[in-house]
């Protein structure tokens, strides 16, 4: 006995033309056949559309994060199509689940080992805060080792509350100035976490 068919008896029309996104020009002058705009800004735009996250993930927020990247959710649509798992090529930092002290100093060196400019996200609570551990082994958050750009609260986090965080993230990068990096108050920060 054959199944019924269930799916795609009437099939419809796709309009893909609601479907495609142009990103936003940045602020700038167009004339016949041209456009100028800031330096800052276009290399902004082309720095959040085109993200390069690098996942380290200990535990179950990990597998959230995997939810996120699936078809279902696909932050691909955000311009993190590719995963990176060498730091040298990475410029986002996705830290999730819980760290313990042994591996702060594994952490600390894969950051370092990120060019510039790297971000930071800390995803769910144990990567925050230390979560529900606390005790003497967890870190009580990432952001005692390195600087974090961006904090995702959860426990874990739905895969939509990692892509929020990816978006501001997102929005953090687009705005940021070129010479943010050499600015006096972002080398003191450096120098906070101890990091020349």
């Amino acid at each position: 006995m054959s199944r019924p068919v269930r799916f795609n008896i009437h099939p419809k029309e796709a309009n893909i033309n609601d479907a495609v996104g142009v990103a936003e020009a940045p602020e700038g002058y167009a004339g016949e056949g041209f456009f100028t705009a800031r330096l800052s800004d276009v290399v902004g735009l082309a720095r959040k559309n085109s993200m390069w996250p690098l996942p380290f993930a200990t535990s179950c927020c990990g597998i959230e994060f995997m939810a996120s990247m699936a078809p279902h959710y696909d932050i691909a649509r955000f311009g993190a199509e590719r995963v990176g798992f060498s730091p040298r090529q990475c410029d986002l930092l996705m830290v999730m689940g819980t760290i313990a002290k042994k591996m702060g100093p594994v952490l600390r060196q894969v950051y370092l080992q990120m060019a510039e400019p790297r971000w930071v996200l800390a995803v769910g609570a144990c990567a925050s805060s230390g979560g529900i551990f606390d005790s003497y082994s967890v870190l009580q958050g990432i952001d005692q080792i390195i600087p974090v750009d961006v904090y995702v609260p959860g426990c874990p986090p739905r895969p939509e509350a990692i892509i929020d965080g990816f978006m501001k993230i997102q929005e953090l990068v687009g705005q940021e100035s070129i010479r943010r990096r050499n600015s006096e108050q972002y080398k003191l920060l450096m120098n906070g976490y101890g990091i020349e």
